[in-house]
């Protein structure tokens, strides 16, 4: 019998759920679990789904000479034929087909599946590429792209130095920004190592009155600063934004047949585009990243948490331009960001392709992604004034009014957040109460929920519903956090949460079933009553008891106190190898 109920979950957070269930009668159990309780009709689809992928995993490859194809649906024959990987027997299911049935679908299924195994083993072929423009591919069609020279891809460019848009907002520089220019300076530095180059950070200020922050952004790691000042773009607009980033990144320069035209001889730089650029994952972030790279004709990776710059080998025919050959390819920036179904992460690279290049390469970041880092007040840096003329057509827009919503809790910059999730059920209002009881013990705390307190059904009181509400809410659909220490409450740990939190330093975990997802991923596993362990571990932070227990073990986060001290009888826990401590 199993204990697993799935009127427990949403239906998004179901899948992920039931994604390692392995044991075909418990999946049957929670199919028949779900039709006596609410039977959603998307949530048998999914059981169902998972049962079917579940028996097909199990079954052994068709043996094809045992297939009786006068008895099998084309549909039924296409999926069995992509588990034939014998050129002889596909060849002797085709005559089987042609003497019997004679099915022209069939026999186009079998000829297309010998092809492409054949296919297969072949030696590597050389890739034809039409490096022809899109005009000269299409004399028949009038492309809207055709005035617009610049985005023509440049072949044989030069590209140097890693590039931060450093957004502000109301005139202040946020913190994204300063993260985005500690991570630059320190990938640059590691590549003007490797590479025994030095290539620079140069950051872009775009707006009213932002030339106050030059200093600022020189302070956090920045070489070069490239600013643009005018009364009218003290407001976040796409136009005149997207287009003064693009004259940045390009000194005017309008390229075709793959050579520059026309551009400004600008002393600073000597190059065609930046190598790489960081833009904010914000509202305003990700609008202008999507529109700058697109009118540089390169790509983007929206909303990273993690860049490293490596050499990559790839085998992509499309890429290498050469079937089945291997290529090396330098200096490629990696970008590390949540896939979508918040499983795993995907590592998404930018590459060029024989006959175009892709640069710059862009990735948008998650704010707190990264630390702030400390500021060197005696940092120099180069300050470059963007003078080029602005077109009055770029501002047909004019906000005449506007109110300012109040921008809610970030819970970002904090070095602790104590997080709750449904395991307050027996007493939602008490269970907010022990979280705050616990962040108040830290100097730099917070407290966070999952999105099943913000969509659940629970009753808290007043004085304590504020803390419930989504600007709170941790997760895929809420905000991510990298705080130093992250205590979950309660929380199962569905991979929407994981996506939030996934980046703490350290994750500690408190909760009743000892088999809950979050144990997977935290440093310390606590298997208790959160009712009787965060007020244990609220009395060991006044009494000064868990210090020496964290003293006692290194530096980590402990759950047993060192020899000699009282037990706080917090319970027993786990390390992330899941050993007892």
């Amino acid at each position: 019998m199993t204990d697993f109920d799935p009127g427990d979950y949403e239906i998004s957070e179901l899948g992920p759920a039931i994604k390692d269930i392995d044991d075909l009668g418990e999946l049957e159990e929670i199919l028949q679990a779900e039709h006596r309780g609410q039977n959603r009709a998307p949530a048998v689809a999914l059981i169902e789904s998972r049962i079917e992928k579940f028996s097909e995993d199990d079954e052994e490859p068709a043996d094809a000479g045992e297939l009786d194809l006068a008895s099998m649906s084309t549909a039924e024959i296409g999926n069995t034929l992509q588990s034939v990987e014998e050129v002889s027997q596909l060849e002797a299911l085709l005559e089987r087909e042609e003497a019997g049935e004679d099915r022209d679908p069939v026999k186009r299924l079998i000829s297309n599946r010998i092809d492409s195994v054949k296919g297969s083993d072949e030696e590597d072929t050389e890739v034809e590429v039409d490096d022809r423009t899109p005009e000269e591919r299409h004399p028949d069609l009038d492309h809207p792209t055709r005035d617009k020279r610049h985005v023509r891809s440049l072949h044989g460019g030069t590209y140097r130095d890693m590039w931060v848009y450093c957004e502000t907002q109301a005139g202040e520089l946020v913190d994204v920004s300063k993260e985005m220019l500690g991570k630059a300076r320190e990938l640059m530095d590691t590549y003007n190592d490797d590479y025994t180059t030095d290539e620079r950070v140069v950051a872009v200020l775009i707006g009213s009155d932002v030339s106050k922050h030059v200093e600022d952004v020189i302070a956090h790691g920045a070489d070069v600063v490239v600013v643009r000042e005018d009364a009218r773009l003290e407001r976040f607009q796409h136009k005149p934004y997207t287009e003064i980033f693009c004259d940045m990144a390009r000194a005017g320069a309008t390229h075709q047949n793959f050579e520059v035209t026309d551009g400004r001889d600008e002393s600073w730089r000597d190059y065609d585009k930046p190598r790489y650029v960081l833009f904010p994952a914000t509202n305003n972030g990700r609008d202008l990243s999507a529109l700058v790279q697109a009118e540089l004709d390169s790509g983007l990776a929206s909303d990273c948490s993690g860049l490293y710059i490596t050499e990559e080998v790839i085998s992509n025919p499309v890429k290498t331009g050469v079937a089945g050959e291997k290529k090396e390819f330098q200096r490629v920036l990696h970008m590390k960001r949540p896939d979508f179904s918040g499983f795993e992460y995907s590592t998404i690279l930018c590459i060029d392709n024989p006959t175009r290049e892709f640069h710059p390469q862009g990735a948008s970041v998650i704010p707190g992604s990264f630390d702030v880092p400390d500021p060197d007040p005696d940092r120099e840096g180069l300050v470059v004034e963007h003078d080029a003329p602005l077109d009055d057509d770029w501002f047909r827009v004019t906000v005449t009014d506007f109110d300012r919503l109040d921008e809610g809790i970030d819970l970002t910059g904090h070095e602790v957040i104590v997080a709750v999730g449904r395991g307050i059920g027996d007493d939602p209002t008490k269970g907010i109460e022990l979280a705050l009881d616990l962040a108040d013990q830290f100097e730099d705390a917070e407290v966070g929920v999952t999105r099943g307190i913000v969509t659940g059904s629970f009753n808290f009181d007043g004085h304590v519903e504020q803390y419930t509400h989504e600007d709170r809410q941790i997760g895929e659909t809420g905000q991510v956090v990298a705080p130093k220490l992250y205590v979950a409450a309660g929380i199962s740990g569905a991979v929407q949460h994981k996506v939030g939190m996934d980046e703490s330093d350290t994750i500690v975990a408190v909760n009743t079933d000892p088999d809950a997802r979050i144990r997977d991923f935290s440093d310390y596993f606590i298997e208790g009553d959160l009712f009787e362990v965060l007020p244990r571990l609220t009395t060991a932070l006044k009494e000064g008891r868990f210090e020496a227990a964290v003293a006692s073990d290194g530096g980590r986060a402990a759950s047993t106190p060192p020899a000699g001290a009282p037990d706080d009888g917090v319970g027993a826990a786990a390390d992330d190898r899941g050993e007892s401590r």
